[in-house]
């Protein structure tokens, strides 16, 4: 068996470059406001390590920049959705990466964070993550663009210390279902034979895993967390991220119990939640992962904040550095040249294992399925560790409610236009149908609030021409308030 280290050195000679960040939160530097924010937590004392912040516009960026001077500031890309076939040959990749490359140079970022998941799969548009198909060829698709964006970025983004910032691949949470014919952490071994990435551990993400993996069937969560660690190529993981967890809004009361289960043994249907509380289990999660023996690369432990209210964070922020003081101080050391990640050692049959341009059909059929159109049938959904028991929470009220509410609620936006619509009779469910109607290409960066104005003119035009010029008149309205927002001098200081 071939020990594959190419790939492990390169990652190591990177990681060199990176200094220790410590404790610090993932902030949308918007929703709270980060004035707010850093003015709570100085009251109480409380030093931040490092901040992340997610992808906004430049000028917001350098202004923050700007006023916490040497502070260390990393950042949380978006749009690059790396899970898909040939996508650094598209227009919005190209875009996409423009403004990672000027975003990690404002910030002086020593990673890039982006998710292992799309917001557009298949030419169809998304609003919050989708989780790739875990199997051998996505994994090899992913490698393949992780590879192509490490180098755009070692071409185009030096840092002012000489070195380039290191990719770093978040595995995304579940959303009531999972789909591949390999285990998860499998799937990231794979990357990492392929690819000098490092990867982002979230908490919340791993326990999503363990409850729509079926995982919970079958193992203890602290069984689950030590198989699940020990198939991840823990040596790679260089950020972990703790955030809330919750039910969606849009699936209280619970529906249905999944079949084979009673109502006392079903654990809640929890989804990623950055405004929620954090529950307990999520550091008890914590204090195991960072007891395992190969988590020797790790330079930022991270709460993730965005949207949730500033009370609440600086008293999780205040009990998460008691706890953590010393993390860094007691990290395991390990030799660090070593690799565990063997060429050949996934398991995969083979006889499923989709190559080329099999894999465009794959995911074809993976958004038929998520769409209602088709069912959840074929090897993918066979596997133990696939899930799809609760798929019908996903189709009927959590995909719907984010076409209609999610990043923008649909009746604030076109108030009259909405009005008048139910007046005649015409039901906004018609627009998630019309949503997922037809394929369309990205033509532009990928942002999901203009793409619902876009749709929801041509779904008005469609139902009810002699609406036409009121909701044109709607749009125009909101197109302009969203440029002033975003391109507003206006930008809080941080204190």
């Amino acid at each position: 068996m071939t020990v594959r280290r190419c790939f492990h050195h390169e990652f190591l000679d990177r990681l060199e470059a990176i200094p220790r960040h410590g404790l610090g939160l993932s902030v949308d530097i918007h929703a709270p406001a980060l004035a707010s924010l850093r003015g709570a937590l100085q009251e109480r004392h409380l030093p931040l390590g490092y901040l992340e912040v997610f992808s906004t516009t430049a000028m917001a960026l350098s202004t923050i920049k700007k006023d916490l001077g040497d502070e260390l500031l990393a950042y949380h890309g978006e749009g690059l959705w790396v899970t898909q076939p040939e996508v650094t040959e598209t227009r919005s990749f190209q875009e996409a990466l423009r403004e990672t490359v000027e975003h990690l140079s404002i910030l002086q970022s020593a990673w890039l964070n982006h998710e292992c998941a799309t917001k557009v799969l298949a030419g169809h548009y998304f609003g919050t993550y989708l989780p790739p198909l875990y199997i051998r060829s996505s994994a090899e698709i992913v490698s393949e663009n992780i590879r192509e964006i490490q180098s755009l970025l070692d071409q185009q983004c030096e840092l002012e210390r000489g070195s380039t910032p290191l990719v770093l691949l978040e595995m995304p949470p579940l959303t009531y279902f999972v789909a591949g014919t390999l285990s998860v952490p499998s799937f990231y071994r794979i990357v990492c034979e392929q690819a000098s990435c490092g990867l982002v551990l979230d908490v919340g993400h791993l326990w999503t895993v363990f409850r729509y993996s079926g995982a919970s069937r079958t193992q203890s969560l602290v069984q689950f967390v030590s198989a699940f660690l020990d198939e991840l190529p823990m040596e790679r993981v260089v950020e972990i991220h703790v955030a809330g967890l919750a039910i969606h809004v849009s699936t209280e009361p619970l529906f249905s119990i999944p079949a084979g289960h009673t109502n006392g043994d079903v654990l809640p249907a929890w989804i990623d939640a950055h405004e929620a509380p954090i529950p307990p289990v999520l550091f008890e999660m914590l204090d195991q992962i960072l007891n395992h023996p190969r988590l020797i690369s790790l330079k930022g432990l991270a709460l993730e904040v965005d949207t949730k209210p500033v009370g609440l964070i600086v008293e999780e922020f205040a009990e998460f550095s008691q706890r953590y003081a010393s993390a860094f101080d007691r990290m395991p050391v390990g030799d660090k040249r070593s690799c565990t990640i063997e060429a050949g050692s996934i398991h995969e049959d083979q006889s499923v294992t989709r190559t080329g341009s099999d894999l465009n059909d794959a995911y074809d059929q993976y958004v038929r399925v998520l769409t209602g159109k088709a069912e959840p049938v074929g090897p993918e959904w066979e596997q133990s560790w696939a899930y799809g028991e609760e798929l019908g929470r996903y189709r009927g009220s959590y995909l719907p409610h984010e076409i209609l509410h999610w990043g923008g609620e649909l009746e604030d936006m076109f108030v009259e236009s909405c009005r008048r619509l139910e007046e005649i009779g015409v039901s906004l469910d018609g627009f998630v149908t019309f949503w997922f109607r037809e394929t369309r290409p990205l033509s532009g960066a990928y942002d999901f609030f203009l793409l619902k104005i876009e749709r929801f003119v041509e779904f008005v035009h469609e139902v009810a021409p002699e609406l036409q010029g009121m909701v044109d008149r709607e749009a125009c309205e909101l197109r302009l308030a969203y440029r002033s927002v975003n391109e507003s001098h206006v930008v809080a200081q941080v204190q």
